[in-house]
């Protein structure tokens, strides 16, 4: 019974309450935990979306372009692409490397 006691006792101690008082130290705790937690959560994302293969669509809005510019991209040969019926599909590491060799300094 004792130990049951010892045991609620140090949960009770662990317990916020209305008019505990936080020190700087508390803060900085809570930042680290917060910046591991973030730091955990990126580590474990991919930069690769969830498909390989990307629709003309889902292209122009990861790049931010018009469907004039895509097209331009295409013909002079900077993007390569495949066709299946009337869809034409992006590779996406196709589209990393077009961004990384157009990358200013």
């Amino acid at each position: 019974m004792e130990g049951r006691n010892k045991t609620n006792k140090e949960e009770q101690g662990q317990r916020l309450h209305r008019d505990q008082l936080l020190t700087v130290g508390d803060f900085e705790n809570l930042k680290q935990d917060l910046f591991n937690e973030i730091k955990n959560l990126l580590k474990g994302a991919t930069a690769t979306p969830a498909k390989k293969w990307l629709k003309s669509s889902e292209v122009k809005k990861l790049l931010g372009i018009s469907t004039g510019t895509l097209q331009n991209l295409r013909v002079n040969g900077s993007l390569s692409y495949s066709k299946v019926g009337g869809i034409i599909f992006y590779d996406y590491d196709q589209i990393a490397k077009l961004i990384e060799s157009n990358e200013q300094r």
